[in-house]
């Protein structure tokens, strides 16, 4: 079985990021305001992003990681531009020892 991780824009122009192992069931209760508040006050949604994963923990550990980057950053990432990634990780926020 393979799971997805998706990225959504939001009518709002933010961006919700989930995982699934059913991508189209998940966007018809997403485009019936189910299952999610954040989204069900943010329609009409767009799904901008989908990358499939072999394993359940992997979907999830990436959603997990994106859903702490910048907007910049996960750009970068939905364009699979690795060097502006790395460009946005060295920015102002890393903390230097």
């Amino acid at each position: 079985m393979e799971f997805t991780l998706y990225i959504l824009e939001c009518a709002d122009g933010s961006f919700y990021i989930g995982h699934t192992d059913n991508l189209d069931q998940r966007m018809s209760q997403h485009d019936q305001g189910k299952g999610c508040a954040y989204t069900s006050t943010r329609r009409p949604l767009k799904l901008i992003h989908a990358e499939g994963f072999e394993t359940r923990y992997e979907a999830l550990t990436m959603e997990r990681k994106l859903k702490g980057w910048s907007r910049a950053k996960k750009l970068a990432y939905m364009a699979g531009d690795w060097k502006e990634i790395g460009a946005l990780g060295k920015g102002k926020h890393r903390h230097q020892r």
